[in-house]
């Protein structure tokens, strides 16, 4: 069976290592914040959620890149992840990971595949 998809943002929307889009998905019956990025060209999506204790990472809506634009930061504890796979690279997040959702670009949106 095909999997439905469900636009998220414009692809323009998506400024490489810039700020990201918030959403939201549904997870057991309750609605989840969500995030998309631009990371090396491609869009990735994350549950808002930092490894560590589950807080967002995001310190103002949409800010989840580091200075730099090159990691994904947890404004509460410093966490670092990965743009391109979620994966922790270091701080309090114990070796865990960001939840990747999948996504994909057609026709200049950006589309969580549900």
């Amino acid at each position: 069976m095909a999997r439905r998809a469900r636009v998220i943002c414009s692809s323009d929307a998506l400024p490489e290592g810039g700020d990201g889009v918030r959403f939201e998905v549904e997870r057991t019956g309750a609605r989840v914040s969500a995030f998309a990025i631009r990371f090396e060209g491609a869009a990735h999506a994350y549950l808002n959620r930092c490894a560590h204790v589950g807080v967002e990472l995001d310190w103002m809506p949409g800010k989840f890149f580091d200075s730099e634009g090159l990691l994904l930061i947890c404004s509460s504890h410093g966490a670092l992840y990965d743009p391109a796979t979620g994966a922790c690279l270091g701080g309090p997040c114990g070796g865990g990971g960001l939840e990747k959702l999948a996504v994909e670009e057609r026709d200049g949106e950006v589309l969580l595949k549900e």
